[in-house]
């Protein structure tokens, strides 16, 4: 599951923000295999879509995070959660997405394929009033 500013997102929700306040973002990953997995590393990586197969990726002056934009996890048990905490910062107006990956650091651990299917988050920087 992917929360921004305690909204759960799918693939039918915009987030609105304000630009210059810092939103929560939450990324709870349940392990429903039989074995652990890990270690590995999950990057977001935010973007602007054109609408015309061009995804702008050069946003460092236009959002920044609180803290780092990589969550390094040891390992998540069978039927258990693992929830990671970070806080995006939009310095200017307009739509934004998220780019959720996983890095492997054993290439003999499979992840489980769910954690592929995360949902695309669309947020909506807009001015504060």
């Amino acid at each position: 599951d992917i929360l921004v500013d305690g909204k759960l997102c799918d693939c039918d929700i915009v987030v609105d923000c304000k630009v210059g306040d810092p939103i929560p973002l939450e990324v709870k990953l349940t392990n429903w295999s039989k074995h652990s997995v890990g270690p590995f590393a999950l990057t977001v990586t935010p973007y602007q879509d054109y609408q015309n197969g061009v995804h702008n990726y050069e946003l460092q002056d236009v959002i920044t995070f609180v803290g780092s934009n990589t969550f390094y996890i040891d390992s998540v048990k069978p039927s258990k959660d693992s929830v990671y905490f970070g806080a995006l910062l939009f310095l200017y107006t307009g739509d934004f997405y998220l780019n959720i990956k996983f890095h492997e650091d054993n290439c003999s651990r499979e992840l489980p394929l769910s954690w592929f299917c995360l949902p695309s988050v669309h947020i909506r920087a807009s001015e504060p009033v």
